[in-house]
């Protein structure tokens, strides 16, 4: 079995449960599943590459958007072959996690990826749209703004990210204008930032706030299977 090091979280989370014994490093943020036992190599956006290269990988995990460029080329300057992923909606997902799961040493499809799969394709149409800011930062605001991983879960949810045109990404916005833009709801969820229900909502006075898992929404890993109920249910109890 291959040696993985992972620098994603979800992507951790997906080898261990599928692959045991092939992780033999992860990040610190890597918390997924809750008994995981290897080497720290410190954060997604400052991984030790001294620390990675002594454990001396087959393969090192790592995603576009997660990772920093620099990192990357400095773990194959040093001879470590790197699968980067990039995954901008949920059908994407599902095709690199799987071609993550191959290169790690699967030689079937995980029946977890089988039943995310369905239940994402299986989703009724949502009986009515709603109108969403989803704030991922503050001090500075900041948003989803187009070509997100999130903001496609959201949208296949019945959840439209009112800044899903935007030029950037992850703009900032002022608070402000996030109010300023009347949402039918505002989306906080507990990661990257810790949003909480003392901790976000009272930005947003008058305004329904849906209080979301980062893990469910962010992340493209076993979560996927139970995403759509976690977030469905939080979603419409906000929505009420």
């Amino acid at each position: 079995m291959p040696r993985v090091v992972s620098l994603v979280p979800s992507l951790t989370e997906a080898v261990a449960v599928t692959l045991p014994g092939a992780l033999v490093g992860a990040t610190d943020w890597c918390d997924h599943p809750r008994d995981l036992d290897v080497v720290r190599i410190g954060g997604t956006k400052n991984p030790a590459i001294d620390a990675i290269v002594r454990l001396a990988p087959d393969l090192v995990v790592a995603n576009e958007e997660e990772n920093r460029a620099v990192d990357v080329a400095a773990l194959r300057e040093a001879g470590v072959e790197v699968l980067v992923t990039e995954v901008r909606g949920v059908p994407a997902a599902f095709t690199e996690l799987e071609r993550v799961l191959r290169a790690c040493g699967a030689r079937s499809r995980p029946g977890w990826l089988d039943e995310a799969e369905s239940a994402w394709t299986g989703l009724p149409d949502p009986y009515r749209r709603s109108r969403a800011v989803v704030p991922i930062w503050r001090r500075p605001w900041m948003v989803l703004g187009r070509d997100t991983f999130a903001g496609d879960v959201l949208a296949r949810l019945g959840v439209d990210n009112l800044y899903g045109g935007h030029a950037e990404r992850y703009p900032k916005v002022p608070v402000e204008e996030l109010r300023a833009a009347a949402p039918d709801v505002v989306v906080l969820p507990d990661e990257p930032y810790r949003f909480t229900a003392d901790d976000g909502p009272e930005a947003f006075p008058g305004l329904p706030c849906a209080l979301l898992s980062g893990r469910h929404l962010t992340w493209y890993g076993p979560s996927l299977v139970e995403a759509p109920r976690v977030l469905g249910e939080a979603l419409r109890a906000a929505l009420r």
